[in-house]
């Protein structure tokens, strides 16, 4: 299947360099408004160039379109992917209000197309294996969950120097704007509904607590949440904390607290970080958990590949997801629905802005499944 990328910042490396993982998914090139990025991605990588996103949308060999735009441009890019009846994969989120995500997911479902949102680390052997844990029953009835996606002192940490491997800044401005649970919190809000299904309220505190991130370029707005903690009510009945940000020392942790045990990986951007098991211990009148954790055998061999900078994640795989669902003509496992109920418990989440509220969920989805080598 023939992709195109538009959108050739620092993110795009990671797609590109696992793109070879996916043999199925051609690139038939990539456009960015500017141009030195696109040279950038194009000499390293040896890919053809659009000068235009309308070059884009007029090539009629071009199935998929990834929108790896900043995010306040996914929801025209993608609108655009979608009026010229190409298939979208954005990067997260859909779009940065909730009207414009609904937007972008009905005009699909109007034109018979398909639009997923990264992440896709819901897909990863990690994941797949915990989720397995979970189905199997290893740890009992699921009664809490603790999620971390903390980064550390980044407003610290030489971020106007960071590159990619293609040579493109990382975009310290916008990422700053945008704000981090928009950024990272889905990177767990997707595991959890995967998990659990359908979120039924939210409650969350978000907050600025470095407004100028000691940058030399004013930010716009000012107060964007670099803080925020949600406490999250499944339709299933389970419940789960949820923080992110990018003031507290690097914390991915995700737990599951069950009757019989606990399940926990310590990061979520490692595609075959090891899934531990504690099981419950009861001594007389005592109750405890094991001081011993258990490596639970992975469901699949995780991927090989070269991996510059925090994460060893294949970016690509949700490309190649979507591809197939395209192919066999099912919703797949980054749905639209899926995708669009995800985003609006970001945005309930980033949106609650030194205001401790619930809020109640509009959107649902239907249960996804495992990965077929999961099962």
């Amino acid at each position: 299947m023939n992709i195109a990328i538009v959108g050739c910042g620092f993110v795009a490396d990671y797609y590109l360099k696992t793109l070879p993982l996916h043999p199925e998914l051609k690139l038939t090139g990539v456009m960015d408004k500017k141009p030195e990025r696109a040279q950038n991605l194009s000499q390293r990588y040896s890919v053809p160039i659009y000068e235009t996103l309308d070059a884009v949308l007029k090539d009629t060999s071009v199935d998929i379109v990834l929108n790896l735009t900043n995010p306040r441009n996914h929801y025209d890019v993608s609108k655009a992917c979608l009026d010229s009846n190409k298939h979208v994969y954005s990067e997260k989120p859909l779009a940065t209000t909730i009207p414009e995500a609904k937007e972008l997911v009905e005009l699909a479902k109007s034109r018979g197309l398909h639009i997923s949102s990264a992440p896709c680390n819901v897909l990863s052997e990690s994941a797949q294996t915990l989720w397995k844990a979970l189905r199997d029953d290893v740890i009992g009835n699921v009664r809490l969950v603790y999620a971390e996606m903390d980064d550390g002192l980044i407003h610290k940490m030489p971020y106007d120097r960071w590159l990619s491997e293609s040579g493109n800044p990382w975009p310290y401005k916008d990422e700053f704007e945008v704000g981090c649970t928009l950024e990272h919190a889905g990177y767990y809000v997707t595991w959890l509904t995967t998990f659990f299904g359908p979120a039924q309220t939210v409650t969350a505190f978000s907050s600025c607590l470095i407004a100028d991130k000691e940058t030399d370029v004013p930010l716009r707005p000012v107060d964007t949440p670099d803080f925020s903690v949600a406490c999250i009510k499944f339709e299933s009945g389970v419940v789960a904390r949820l923080t992110c940000g990018i003031v507290a020392p690097h914390d991915h942790e995700f737990k599951v607290i069950g009757d019989k045990g606990v399940l926990s990986i310590q990061d979520c951007w490692f595609y075959g970080s090891p899934v531990k098991l504690q099981k419950m211990m009861k001594i007389r009148r005592k109750v405890f958990m094991s001081p011993f954790k258990q490596t639970l055998p992975m469901v699949k061999k995780p991927p090989t590949f070269k991996s510059k900078g925090a994460n060893h994640m294949d970016f690509s795989r949700g490309v190649a997801e979507i591809a197939t669902a395209i192919k066999e003509n099912h919703p797949g496992r980054l749905s639209a629905d899926f995708s669009l109920h995800n985003n609006e418990l970001v945005l309930a989440i980033q949106n609650s802005l030194e205001m401790s509220c619930t809020y109640k969920m509009t959107t649902t989805f239907k249960p996804t499944h495992p990965m077929p080598w999961a099962v």
